[in-house]
């Protein structure tokens, strides 16, 4: 009988949860503030922009910045261009994917700055190799990268968030973290698993009735740079599914991630396709990335690039 009433109440909840969420589509909450938040971006120097892109967005809210990145020099350049629009920003080098750098560069962040109540994981690198040709120093690279470096990022600034009850993780996946394609293979193993992660620390969250910490995860389609190389849509579909604008992308995440949404697929056609793959027989999958022209891969001259995505 218990079990009865529980199922029941469910329901109810199930209901309650869907509507809400429509209300929510329908009469967009007011953005939250993120002024005089201390945002960390892991990643910010990328050679797609996306890092920089990020910076300025929550910069032209008045946060304040703390970046990092494995590249010195275009990561001091990202915070002057911040600074100029009389933004704090601080600028630190760090290599994501090496755990005792991630906790050194913590520590100081707490000195320096304080505790960061934005963790932005764009930090990433794309793995433009099938596995049998992929070196095995490149494919560890990229696990350490893309999913470890999410390990050590959290759990050096969690804690505090959930101390104080407040705080926001991002994690930047990508569409290749939701359905793969072939010939990246360990790009897709990366993102994949980092999903998993980003969805499994959610849960956790919300079993601990942690609420005051929010998180949002954002997955784009190809962006113009980056992976958009490696693929091509079939011509006669280009206008309709073309590789997206980092720009254009980066204004729809941040209106994600003000709004709390617990998930942004950009365009809105990947959740589509997100809920499609979960119904669709296998070899219906192939048959449909082959007419898209997903399942082409074209070689790159480049093994891997530091990117956002």
């Amino acid at each position: 009988m218990a079990v009865l009433t529980d199922f029941l109440m469910l329901t109810v909840e199930i209901f309650r949860c869907i509507i809400h969420s429509l209300l929510q589509w329908i009469m967009k909450p007011p953005e939250k503030t993120v002024a005089n938040e201390i945002c960390l971006i892991a990643g910010a120097a990328s050679t797609t922009g996306i890092g920089r892109l990020l910076a300025l967005e929550f910069a032209q809210r008045r946060a304040t910045l703390v970046l990092w990145d494995v590249d010195s020099e275009g990561n001091e350049n990202i915070a002057r261009e911040v600074r100029e629009l009389g933004v704090r920003a601080y600028a630190y080098t760090c290599d994501v994917s090496r755990r005792e750098e991630v906790y050194a560069a913590a520590e100081k962040v707490r000195r320096d700055v304080g505790d960061v109540t934005i963790l932005v994981n764009n930090a990433s690198i794309v793995t433009r190799k099938p596995i049998l040709q992929c070196p095995d120093e490149l494919l560890e690279r990229t696990m350490r990268t893309n999913c470890h470096a999410h390990f050590w990022t959290v759990k050096a600034f969690l804690p505090q968030m959930i101390k104080k009850g407040h705080g926001h993780i991002v994690t930047i996946a990508g569409s290749l973290g939701l359905f793969a394609t072939g010939s990246m293979e360990g790009y897709c193993a990366s993102k994949f698993a980092v999903v998993g992660f980003h969805e499994a620390l959610s849960h956790e969250l919300k079993a601990k009735r942690v609420n005051g910490v929010k998180t949002t995860l954002v997955c784009p389609y190809f962006g113009d740079t980056g992976l958009s190389g490696c693929f091509g849509i079939r011509q006669e579909l280009e206008a309709m599914i073309s590789p997206v604008n980092p720009g254009c992308w980066v204004k729809s995440a941040m209106q994600g991630i003000l709004h709390n949404q617990h998930m942004v697929c950009i365009p809105r056609v990947m959740y589509f396709a997100m809920i499609s793959k979960n119904f669709l027989p296998w070899d219906v999958q192939v048959l449909v990335q082959k007419f898209l022209g997903l399942d082409k891969y074209v070689p790159q001259k480049e093994a891997n690039c530091a990117t956002g995505r």
